[in-house]
């Protein structure tokens, strides 16, 4: 199994804070990787919340050829952090070049671009960046997206953070999530560690999803460019909760009715019971098979967790409004906010959603059985 965290907060925090969470929860990850989301930034980057940001690991020359790139598009950078590390990386951790955050003006021509075709172009400049980069293996990129930062890396979660001292004032966020990754393959790719991404969405799992080819399939036929890779199971989770919000422009109380819908005698007396029929039939090929635990962000900040039908994978809520943190452990949940009230802490069930919206105020929990607020 892995270990998840996430935190929802109205002011930004290190991510060291949830380095240190996975690492009271190392018993359930083997410290072969570390994932990182940063989203809703502080420091340099409050001001400069729409300037897309480029997040990556970089040779000497994958950097020579990412300028080239870049200045070609007309991007221009406006800030950057980079990260040149020791010749002599910890035990478990690569040797690496250059680990990019850097932020770009947009291109003249973009100018009064309508936001749809900006976000196209955006994840299109992505994914010829990663294809550049796997042809000459000198870049990994992770994103490239406005006001949102990844960070990858083999090695134990808690020695990744210091040794790129992630501990940096720069690098705060009001949201974060983060993976313990416990290493299921024999080699490991960057590509196929939580958390995952495409145009603003994010999800991470703790899990296995045995569907994963037949949803797999039904994805790459929707004409998606971003819906590809596929280095992990657990990748088609953020892809889903993307065709759900863009294509069927539905809100995230739909979510588990999509991945683990309702059976057909519970949907007879349910409120909403038609049009989850009709949804189920039509989705029927998202229908994924676990277990999983999933924790995702959505474009407008809202972060929430969610468990499929078997409920064998860990989760827990609890906090203050201000913040609050999602953890596949109590101890983890212990380690960052031991003075909350714990008798709030929900753990949620195989019908439950548990969202925290973007003012980070309260916990909303959706069950599967309740009327639904579908449209937004």
């Amino acid at each position: 199994m892995c270990r998840l965290f996430g935190l929802t907060s109205e002011f930004p925090v290190s991510p060291m804070v949830a380095l240190n969470a996975l690492d009271v929860m190392r018993e359930g990850h083997d410290g072969s990787g570390v994932g990182l989301f940063l989203r809703d930034l502080g420091g340099p980057f409050e001001e400069m919340k729409d300037a897309p940001i480029l997040s990556g690991i970089f040779t000497e020359d994958g950097i020579k050829r990412l300028d080239g790139y870049m200045i070609d598009m007309g991007f221009l950078t406006k800030y950057k952090i980079s990260i040149k590390t020791p010749k002599v990386p910890p035990p478990g951790v690569p040797k690496r070049d250059i680990y990019l955050i850097r932020a770009y003006e947009y291109p003249d021509e973009w100018e009064g671009m309508a936001k749809a075709e900006k976000e196209r172009r955006l994840l299109e400049i992505r994914l010829a960046l990663q294809a550049m980069g796997r042809e000459k293996q000198d870049m990994i990129v992770f994103s490239f997206w406005p006001d949102t930062i990844m960070i990858k890396e083999i090695g134990d979660p808690l020695t990744v953070g210091n040794f790129l001292e992630l501990s940096n004032e720069n690098l705060k966020a009001r949201l974060i999530m983060s993976q313990g990754r416990q290493n299921t393959n024999y080699a490991i790719d960057l590509y196929a560690c939580h958390p995952f991404f495409i145009q603003g969405f994010s999800t991470m799992t703790n899990g296995e999803n045995t569907a994963f080819v037949p949803v797999r399939e039904y994805l790459m036929s929707r004409g998606v460019p971003g819906y590809t890779g596929f280095y992990s199971d657990s990748e088609v989770f953020v892809h889903i909760l993307h065709y759900m919000k863009t294509r069927l422009g539905l809100g995230v109380e739909a979510y588990k009715h999509i991945i683990t819908p309702l059976q057909d005698d519970h949907l007879e007396d349910h409120p909403d019971g038609m049009f989850l029929k009709q949804m189920k039939r039509t989705c029927r090929k998202l229908i994924i098979d676990g277990p999983n635990c999933i924790i995702g962000v959505l474009p407008d900040n809202t972060m929430f967790m969610t468990q499929d039908r078997k409920k064998l994978r860990p989760g827990v809520v609890g906090g203050y409004p201000g913040m609050y943190v999602f953890s596949s452990e109590i101890c983890g949940l212990d380690a960052v906010l031991p003075e909350r009230d714990k008798q709030a802490d929900f753990q949620p069930m195989h019908l439950d959603t548990v969202v925290v919206s973007p003012d980070h105020r309260e916990v909303k929990i959706c069950h599967q059985m309740k009327k639904l607020s579908l449209l937004h």
